[in-house]
């Protein structure tokens, strides 16, 4: 594994434990109704993207071990290009029910 890889492992990992921080007690209405808890999970989910996309290109192999890597960095741009349009139950979904799984497997690569 790549030095950098790890690095950007640890703020993937980073970047999860904040987002479930802030989502922490929350529902979909009570994150629609949060402008902070938006902004605060949009932008972790842009640090996970890119770390994504920098394991992508340092370290192709390494992002191969991870599960729905390309979904993760599709949303990164979406959440960057298309700001404006961004659908926050679609957000909800990712948040409180897929990045568990994302993270475990990125738990796992960064032991290795």
């Amino acid at each position: 594994m790549q030095p950098d890889t790890r690095k950007n492992l640890i703020d993937i990992l980073d970047a999860a434990t904040d987002i479930q921080t802030f989502i922490h007690q929350y529902d979909l209405t009570a994150y629609r109704a949060d402008a902070k808890c938006r902004a605060a999970v949009e932008r972790k989910l842009e640090i996970i993207g890119e770390a994504c996309t920098r394991i992508r290109n340092n370290d192709p192999d390494a992002l191969d071990t991870l599960p729905y890597a390309q979904q993760v960095i599709g949303l990164r741009n979406r959440v960057i290009h298309a700001y404006d349009n961004i659908d926050d139950a679609i957000i909800w979904d990712v948040v409180s029910s897929k990045l568990a799984s994302f993270v475990s497997s990125v738990e796992t690569l960064a032991r290795s």
